[in-house]
């Protein structure tokens, strides 16, 4: 590991990130009137203003890249608004409708398993990794949770009031506006939605925690999801210590064919044992529904990344990208599933994205894709949540702007 730090003391020397100018003007979408002490933040960063008593606004070092504009005023609904920013100063102006004042009808349901509920969200949304235990909750109150056994869906929502987290291991104040949150059980996985508007603050410490913190982020960003989609915008993703390789996934068709056999002789009434059907359908029902193929040898970046002459950048890759870290080990509380307790985890942080849907998804000079959820993760990316969210406008050390 030690190995990986020095190596990102050098890191992306291609990629400079032009900053620019971002203003405007946060108004009543009512009465037109402009709204002054407004908050006004780009989402998932540190960057934020307040308006001034004219209702304006004026973020002066913003680096190129997509962002989500949004602003919050008391008595009014959060708005945001799309927003590119490149060499050229950039003007958004927004306006917030009042919120209801009046109160539906409450509709009050037991919750028995409430407190388990609670943890389950938090090991899911936060995350179970060494830095995400060193986040606290600064507000629980805030965030209502409910498990539904019948869909076997998990959901949260803190919409009255933001949700407030400290994350005391990258030394960040997370706030999250209008927070829902979805997992969908299926056998032993659950695949997660998760809608918010999240700003983040650098947190007041002594000089020896934030030397840590600062410590902590470049881990956090070594390997990261941020890492790999900044390097694949630069086309340095072999050197920064990524590996790619094609991966497929197809229907199993001998557990299908075992499994309708049994549907369909359960459906005439027959009752099933381990004689009633062949052996080898007992065992074609125990082998998994999907069979992974993984290609050799690596593919070359440029295979899955296309570049014009105008800079724009796209990641195009057939079927699914497994991607490979080898500059860090997994983190100690990362196990694959189905893993064997007790023995050695994986040695490296591995990695699966979706391309949803195909042929390519473009990203932007901060790593963000242009068109929101075109790519998809699993794997080790999938386990590192909010203990490791970092904001786009961290830049590591040697990290060049201009």
């Amino acid at each position: 590991m030690r190995a990986g730090w020095l190596f990102l003391l050098c890191l992306l020397p291609g990629l400079a990130l032009a900053q620019t100018s971002l203003s405007g003007t946060v108004r009543d979408s009512v009465t037109r009137q402009p709204l002054p002490f407004a908050s006004v933040f780009l989402v998932n960063t540190t960057l934020g203003a307040t308006t001034n008593e004219q209702g304006h606004y004026v973020l002066p070092a913003v680096p190129a890249g997509r962002y989500e504009v949004a602003a919050t005023y008391l008595g009014h609904r959060l708005r945001q608004q799309s927003a590119v920013a490149g060499s050229a100063p950039l003007t958004v102006d927004l306006v917030l409708p009042p919120a209801a004042q009046a109160l539906g009808e409450v509709v009050v349901r037991p919750r028995l398993a409430l407190a388990d509920d609670y943890q389950r969200f938090l090991e899911l949304f936060v995350g179970t990794s060494t830095f995400a235990r060193q986040c606290q909750v600064r507000n629980p109150g805030a965030v209502q949770v409910d498990y539904d056994p019948a869909a076997r869906a998990l959901t949260a929502g803190a919409a009255r009031q933001p949700l407030l987290i400290d994350n005391l291991a990258l030394g960040y104040r997370l706030t999250f506006y209008n927070l829902s949150f979805r997992a969908d059980f299926a056998d032993q996985s659950a695949t997660l939605t998760t809608l918010s508007q999240v700003v983040f603050k650098e947190m007041a410490g002594t000089a020896k925690q934030q030397k840590q913190w600062a410590a902590n982020r470049l881990r956090a960003y070594q390997g990261s999801f941020m890492h790999f989609l900044r390097s694949a915008y630069v086309g340095d993703v072999v050197q920064q210590g990524f590996r790619l390789q094609r991966l497929q996934r197809l229907p199993n068709r001998r557990w299908a064919a075992a499994d309708s056999l049994v549907h369909a002789r359960q459906a005439a009434g027959q009752i099933l044992n381990q004689s009633s059907l062949p052996p080898s359908v007992w065992q074609h029902l125990a082998e998994p529904h999907v069979i992974s193929i993984l290609y050799e040898p690596y593919l070359p970046p440029d295979s899955v990344r296309r570049a014009d002459a105008a800079g724009r950048v796209w990641l195009r890759f057939r079927d699914l990208l497994a991607v490979t870290y080898d500059g860090e080990r997994p983190d100690a509380n990362f196990h694959l599933p189905g893993a064997v307790s007790g023995r050695a985890g994986p040695r490296y942080q591995e990695s699966v994205v979706h391309l949803q849907p195909p042929p390519a998804a473009e990203l932007a000079p901060n790593g963000v894709p242009v068109r929101p959820l075109a790519l998809v993760t699993e794997g080790y990316w999938g386990f590192e949540k909010i203990g490791e969210l970092l904001p786009l406008d961290y830049l590591p050390p040697a990290f060049p702007t201009h």
